[in-house]
């Protein structure tokens, strides 16, 4: 893993009307990292990767990818230097074939037929691969929401909420996945509420409270933190 950071976030913050939803974030991450976003609902986990991704222009800092700063570019353009993700809600094409969903993504990256069917195995779909999206279980269509990212040719993931309704086995194949990802050198922000499932992907975390960064470092210290415990629970 590389000590540059591939990312970094130099307080950035993010209004929406007049309520502040981001407060001076600062954070880096490297190739092939995977850090998760922890905290309450409405502490601004989404909003964070809304702003890395481009979905919402950030209205104080800088958001920076390989030293250049990202923030303000469109969607498609932060997708090209090589950011994507996945949606809590999966955003595949319900009407189109599961291969279909895949070819557009992989169009955009002009990537071929043998990249195809490599992502369709490894996110486990290849026997779905002439199935309609719209006909998949919530786990396969998390799955092809995945694939579909993993075909832009990322080198930063944003994966929000993906363990959100599965059973275990679902969620242990998909944190094999996530470590195989970032083996490869792909870095990776995990946003999820599942905490056992985020302790079995990353050692670091980011807990976030009303859109504060109230602690950096391991799931096991951010449960005796006294702001984690009062942002959690009240108080």
């Amino acid at each position: 893993m590389s000590s540059e950071p591939l990312l970094r976030l130099e307080n950035v913050g993010k209004r929406f009307g007049g309520m502040t939803v981001l407060h001076e974030q600062s954070f880096s991450l490297a190739p092939g990292e995977i850090l998760g976003l922890v905290g309450p609902n409405g502490s601004g986990k989404t909003t964070t990767i809304n702003v890395i991704s481009g979905v919402h222009p950030a209205d104080e800092g800088r958001v920076l990818f390989e030293g250049r700063e990202i923030q303000g570019l469109p969607i498609f353009r932060i997708a090209r230097l090589g950011i994507n993700r996945s949606f809590q809600v999966p955003k595949c094409f319900r009407g189109m074939r599961v291969r279909e969903n895949v070819e557009v993504a992989a169009t955009f990256a002009r990537r071929g037929a043998a990249d195809i069917e490599a992502i369709l195995a490894e996110t486990g779909l290849a026997s779905h691969a002439d199935d309609i999206a719209g006909s998949l279980t919530v786990n396969q269509q998390k799955m092809l929401d995945l694939a579909r990212a993993l075909a832009t040719n990322p080198r930063l993931l944003l994966v929000d909420e993906i363990g959100a309704g599965l059973n275990p086995a679902e969620l242990g194949g998909i944190a094999t996945l996530l470590k195989g990802l970032a083996a490869r050198g792909i870095a990776l922000i995990v946003v999820e509420h599942l905490l056992d499932f985020l302790n079995r992907v990353t050692d670091r975390v980011i807990v976030l409270g009303a859109g504060r960064m109230l602690f950096e470092g391991s799931l096991a210290a951010a449960s005796k933190d006294p702001d984690v415990v009062a942002a959690f629970i009240g108080g």
